[in-house]
């Protein structure tokens, strides 16, 4: 074992079982979140009649969705990572059946035009928020089967261009561009990491932009975004009208808010204040302080996904580092992307800030996700320390 080997695993003294830090971090997102959802739905909640017109409904319902996302996390830190890889093909094949019965009228719920949801006793299920973790477990057992050919056009990367378009389209029917982009971003991106000829990925980021101009330009409703995302004031009242208000919630935030629970936006001025715009809600209520302190929550989530990544790859755990690493890209970048929606950096989409939205499905992917993420540090540790993973 070379001294540079022998200094990357070797056991440190009183060294965990698990990355306490990581955990902490991610309670203390699911608690703000918790929180926050429950101020910027108050007023709506109160409003609504299926609600039964309660303040505490979002509260209760979230606070339900981080319980069953919570015990799901612990039942899947339990199986090891192979466990996981041997099974990838099949939760794939799974989430891929979901996205064909959204479709199917009469099995899916549609709302605002949009068919996402197949409801269930308890929520309504989102298929593609399952599907983005099937496809980092998937992408992952992808790349490390086809290692010898990662750099083949016709081999390596033509296979996983087919079964991503296969998705893309099935995504593109609900309509979930949000959705579309960001397992896109995750397959790509592991197939990156696990080696891919740079030259072929960088012909393929073109390939991409291209192919996303192509469906804004031939889609009125997203063409329609898009120019009100430019000019957001041009018609505040239309297409600007979401965004504008969010940004007049991050004017009115200044550095420490106007106080926990004291938002004038949330009160029917700003869409979808407790799913997709509930940041623009943190920055009214507490200020620039309040969104860094989210920020840096974030970032320590990404580095340490990364960081566990890069530990598993020197342990030679290929399949371990890339979804480790894979999962990192996917929270940073649907966070990355939300808090650009928010600040009016990027265009409006429908996607929801990970462990701070309200919804179900979301938390429990992430949940799940992140659990995933815990059992390969756990076996990184175990491994370092000499005893079976």
């Amino acid at each position: 074992m070379s001294a540079v080997y022998y200094e990357a695993v070797r056991p440190r003294r009183g060294m965990a079982d698990y990355d306490r830090a990581l955990v902490w971090a991610l309670l203390l997102l699911m608690a703000i979140g918790l929180v926050m959802v429950y101020s910027a739905s108050i007023a709506i909640a109160e409003a609504e009649r299926f609600t039964g017109n309660r303040a505490h409904f979002y509260l209760m319902r979230q606070s339900m969705f981080m319980a069953i996302g919570l015990l799901a996390a612990a039942i899947a830190f339990q199986l090891p990572i192979t466990a996981w890889q041997k099974a990838a093909p099949l939760l794939f094949a799974l989430g891929v059946l979901l996205l064909v019965l959204v479709l199917v009228p009469g099995v899916s719920r549609e709302v605002n035009g949009a068919r996402r949801w197949i409801p269930l006793l308890v929520f309504n299920l989102q298929p593609s928020e399952l599907v983005k973790l099937f496809a980092v477990l998937y992408a992952a057992d992808y790349t490390v089967r086809k290692a010898a050919y990662v750099d083949s056009l016709r081999r390596g990367f033509l296979p996983m261009l087919a079964v991503m378009l296969f998705v893309g389209a099935l995504l593109l029917r609900q309509p979930d561009f949000g959705a579309f982009a960001v397992i896109t971003l995750i397959a790509m991106g592991i197939l990156f990491l696990g080696g891919m000829n740079w030259r072929l990925f960088a012909g393929l980021l073109v390939l991409l932009a291209v192919g996303f101009v192509a469906l804004i330009v031939t889609s009125p409703y997203r063409l329609q975004r898009i120019m009100g995302f430019l000019d957001p004031w041009a018609d505040p009242f239309g297409k600007g009208y979401q965004l504008s208000h969010a940004l007049i919630a991050f004017g009115r935030g200044e550095w420490f808010g106007v106080g926990l629970g004291a938002s004038v936006e949330k009160l029917f001025y700003l869409p979808e204040a407790h799913t997709d715009f509930v940041l623009a809600v943190i920055a009214e209520e507490l200020g620039f302080a309040g969104v860094a302190v989210v920020i840096a929550l974030f970032a320590w989530l990404a580095w340490r996904a990364f960081a566990i990544g890069a530990q598993a790859a020197r342990l030679e755990r290929a399949f371990a580092a890339l979804v480790a690493q894979g999962i990192g890209l996917w929270i940073s970048a649907q966070a990355l992307i939300n808090m650009g929606v928010n600040m009016g950096v990027l265009p409006t989409k429908g996607l929801t800030l990970p462990m701070l939205s309200f919804g179900g499905s979301a938390v429990l992917a992430n949940c799940l996700a992140l659990a995933l993420l815990l059992r390969v540090d756990y076996e990184n540790r175990r491994l370092m320390k000499g005893m079976p993973a």
